[in-house]
């Protein structure tokens, strides 16, 4: 599915007209196109190719899944390569949306899976039509405004998570040390994955800042400036919950070796106990005459009490987790 806007003299002039008017569009020089591609086919590439004529690698990365964040230079355009987040609290895992683009002087082209939220970009574009005069400038900044917000709110929502796992760290039940030990460990996998495409977006906006072709012009700096900003805080935010969670692995593990050696002192204190009657009447040998005293009955008795105290200590030690 393929969406289009023009835009001539910093206005929206017409919205979701055929690919094939866009040729005509660009004839005039004040002419802005946006083309979104939802899910190409290989026949949409060699149209847009043709089209735009764009270069074979940057086809090439746009269609090959799971690119690194980066931004390259090629003789007619640039192409850059992103990821939108977004966090579930409740499971603790990453939603990964990839979005490229390709940057013209006239036209920007952006290629994306159904999971990606344009829309959102779409009414950041309608927000600030006073921008709009500035071109692909004022698309891609809108775009990646879009992208970076979401990923700092993914960030803020990791942090409230990481730190409502802090507070059940002391809780002292076997299900709530287990959903501890399992959700930290999540939770660690997610920020590594948040770590690999967020960290690269401060080079990815520093170098469109400063490429050679000039797309953001003086007046445009200033959001671009704001935007590296934004980048900035995300990727510091994302470096200290690094941190957060090295701290939480191992005040965790300084937690369970505390509740090992706390159980280690109770099963000594029984152990001591029962070995000091087990040591007198030993010592004495006190084979002395009890109730069934060479009798079937007598044997059958304490066969009894040796399994029913066993179960009864087992099933005590596996409630309070020292099995």
């Amino acid at each position: 599915m393929a969406r289009t806007r023009l835009y001539r003299h910093g206005r929206l002039e017409a919205e979701d007209f055929p690919l094939d008017d866009i040729s005509e569009h660009l004839k005039d020089p004040d002419a802005v196109v946006w083309l979104d591609l939802t899910d190409p086919r290989p026949d949409d590439y060699d149209r847009v190719q043709e089209e735009f004529g764009l270069h074979r690698l940057a086809i090439e990365d746009a269609s090959s899944p799971h690119e690194r964040p980066k931004l390259t230079r090629y003789a007619k355009h640039m192409f850059f390569n992103a990821y939108a987040i977004d966090f579930a609290t409740g499971a603790g895992d990453l939603d990964v949306h990839e979005v490229s683009a390709f940057a013209t002087h006239q036209a920007l082209i952006t290629v994306h899976a159904p999971d990606f939220d344009m829309d959102a970009v779409v009414k950041r574009w309608d927000a600030t039509p006073d921008l709009a005069g500035h071109g692909v400038a004022y698309l891609a900044h809108g775009l990646l405004d879009v992208i970076v917000d979401g990923q700092f709110d993914a960030v803020q929502r990791l942090d409230e998570a990481l730190e409502a796992l802090e507070d059940r760290l002391f809780e002292e039940t076997a299900q709530a040390i287990r959903q501890v030990q399992q959700r930290s460990f999540r939770l660690r996998k997610s920020l590594g994955r948040m770590r690999k495409v967020v960290l690269p977006m401060r080079e990815l906006v520093n170098s469109l800042m400063r490429a050679r072709e000039h797309i953001v012009d003086d007046e445009m700096l200033p959001y671009y400036h704001d935007l590296y900003d934004h980048v900035l805080r995300v990727t510091e935010f994302t470096e200290s919950l690094r941190d957060f969670t090295a701290t939480i692995l191992e005040s965790n593990l300084a937690v369970q070796g505390n509740r090992q050696n706390t159980i280690m002192k109770k099963v000594t204190s029984w152990a001591a106990i029962i070995a000091v009657p087990t040591a007198v009447t030993g010592y004495y040998g006190q084979n002395i005459p009890f109730p069934g005293y060479e009798k079937l009955s007598g044997f059958l008795t304490s066969a009894v009490l040796i399994v029913l105290l066993s179960v009864v200590l087992y099933v005590t030690f596996k409630r309070r987790d020292w099995l």
